[in-house]
């Protein structure tokens, strides 16, 4: 009989643990999982993710080792630098879209991985965000960048959150631990988010913070309390990647990383692209077609889509071959413009200059400089210039105020440069023209500025075939400029036989490039470009004045 009861009690006991061991699995899985309702909709999700379609082109052709990125060799290696080594630092990318700033940091890291010395390690994770995309909410109850604190009064926070426990939410900075976090647009991440980054990259983890939070509360998980005391985790390195200008970014941002260009594609390197993209996708291009295409492409993403939508049209007409009037086609219906690549005027002209000039993420252009000069009708003459010459407005509280472009302030250093060269510059009325709509700014123009009055004043022609970069002084030195290799390459790249840069602007990659010149004076540049027969060491300006009988204008002889 005994014997019998305590039998009785373990069946009853095993029972009663079962069905709480049971309940317990129900909490924890939600109580929605086995309704009607939920298997439902579970396989309405299975039967969505049996559909696929077909991969983009653009993901086809996407790189998959450092070869494939057309034109970013010195970028990657700059890339692999600063991330493959045991110290690696963060880094901010520049440059256009669609030029492979994303696929160069994911095989960089991938890189990294197989080197000896590496901090990375072999699991180490590849996070990626969109800074466009980050969601800011003053009331911190979501963070995707940061993390944050699901408190116990929010809808969802579960079982601990019913027994009054606050639960903190990682962060992808969290979630990039030991690895890379490649934060895309990061010039458009919230000022306070940016903040909030800043301080994690200072500390390496985030600190989390919550009203319901209380170190002597019994309740709360050992590994919960041990995030409020101690911070998530959040050493990773940052790879941030934008297309704005270095002196559009945050200082702060910019004092904590290392800064690389990547440069923009030209026409032959899109073309490239759009070769590849062809033969990814099966067809071949009609000869000429991938110039087109290069022509209208500044990326490569911009090149993969014509040959897409090429490709699509060939299809349709069970064809094999893109032609160039399907891409016209493209060009037409979608209205590309063609990438503004300026070459060098050539030949020999009177008043006309190829100088240079530097735009957007580090991106050099030929730039048009022309003058004419009259004699003065009276009195002192008249100098100008016209263009878009750039304006400042400086901030100064509740004041805003104007400052005159720089390049306006370089015509004046032009006229006293000319004067102490013995020119007698009021003789002159002198307008001087930056055609073609390129916006104008800082002195770099100044000595090809100058040669352009010199050769309108006297009617000497200028070598078409040579490109000027430089700041003038008032005493005809030669100064340093910025952007010295984009403009090089815009000058080589645009047909230019001789380039002329200050003395403290040559670098050893120059040393094979012979076309590269340096200059100290004016009168070294008005030995190049005027010509060498026509101007000796020593000689003053003035020896080439005469006085022109009418109107000398930018001219071809």
């Amino acid at each position: 009989m005994y014997v019998a009861i305590i039998l009785i009690q373990l069946v009853v006991s095993i029972v009663v643990g079962l069905y709480f061991l049971r309940a317990m699995r129900r909490e924890k899985r939600g109580a929605g999982n086995s309704t009607p309702e939920s298997v439902r909709e579970m396989d309405k999700l299975r039967k969505m993710r049996e559909v696929h379609l077909n991969m983009p082109l653009g993901e086809q052709v996407r790189p998959k080792r450092f070869s494939d990125i057309i034109g970013q060799e010195e970028g990657i290696a700059a890339l692999c630098a600063i991330l493959c080594g045991p110290n690696p630092q963060h880094v901010i990318i520049y440059g256009p879209p669609g030029i492979g700033k994303t696929c160069a940091a994911r095989l960089v890291l991938e890189y990294a991985k197989q080197q000896s010395d590496s901090a990375f390690k072999k699991d180490a994770p590849f996070i990626e965000m969109d800074a466009t995309c980050v969601r800011f909410d003053e009331r911190a109850i979501a963070d995707p960048l940061i993390g944050s604190v699901h408190d116990p009064i929010y809808q969802g926070a579960g079982p601990l959150g019913m027994s009054g426990v606050p639960q903190p939410k990682p962060g992808a900075v969290t979630r990039a631990h030991g690895g890379v976090l490649f934060l895309d647009e990061i010039g458009e991440l919230h000022p306070m988010q940016m903040n909030k980054l800043l301080k994690v990259l200072e500390d390496r983890k985030v600190m989390l913070d919550s009203a319901y939070y209380s170190e002597s509360d019994k309740n709360i998980p050992r590994h919960i309390h041990d995030i409020f005391k101690n911070g998530l985790p959040a050493d990773f390195r940052l790879v941030a990647a934008t297309t704005r200008r270095p002196e559009e970014m945050p200082p702060a941002l910019r004092s904590r990383c290392m800064e690389i260009n990547f440069r923009p594609l030209n026409a032959e390197e899109t073309a490239l692209i759009a070769r590849n993209a062809a033969s990814r996708a099966g067809y071949t291009l009609e000869e000429g077609c991938d110039r087109l295409i290069g022509r209208y492409s500044p990326g490569g993403r911009d090149a993969a889509n014509l040959v897409q939508v090429g490709a699509g049209l060939a299809r349709n007409e069970h064809r094999e071959q893109i032609t160039i009037a399907d891409i016209q086609y493209v060009l037409r219906t979608g209205s590309y413009a063609p990438r503004m690549e300026r070459r060098v005027c050539g030949g020999r002209n009177v008043g006309r200059v190829n100088g240079l000039a530097v735009f957007g993420a580090n991106s050099g252009a030929v730039l048009a400089i022309e003058a004419v000069a009259f004699p003065a009708k009276s009195g002192k003459g008249v100098w100008q210039a016209t263009g878009i010459i750039e304006q400042e407005q400086l901030d100064a509280g509740s004041r805003k105020m104007t400052r005159r472009s720089t390049a306006s302030g370089a015509v004046e250093n032009v006229r006293t440069a000319l004067r102490a060269k013995g020119l007698d510059v009021d003789a002159f009325d002198v307008h001087i023209d930056f055609p073609g709509g390129m916006p104008v700014d800082g002195p770099s123009a100044g000595v090809a500025m100058a040669v352009a009055v010199f050769s309108a004043m006297t009617g000497r022609p200028v070598d078409g075939c040579v490109a000027i970069t430089g700041e003038i002084g008032i005493g005809g030195e030669v100064l340093p400029v910025g952007g010295v290799p984009a403009k090089v390459d815009a000058a080589l790249s645009g047909g230019a036989q001789r380039v002329l840069i200050p003395r403290e602007n040559y670098e050893k990659v120059f040393e094979s490039q012979p076309a590269v010149q340096i200059i100290d004076t004016l009168s070294d540049a008005l030995r190049v470009a005027v010509g060498a027969a026509e101007l000796e060491e020593g000689e003053s300006v003035a020896a080439f004045v005469e006085m022109p009988v009418g109107v000398l204008t930018a001219k071809e002889v």
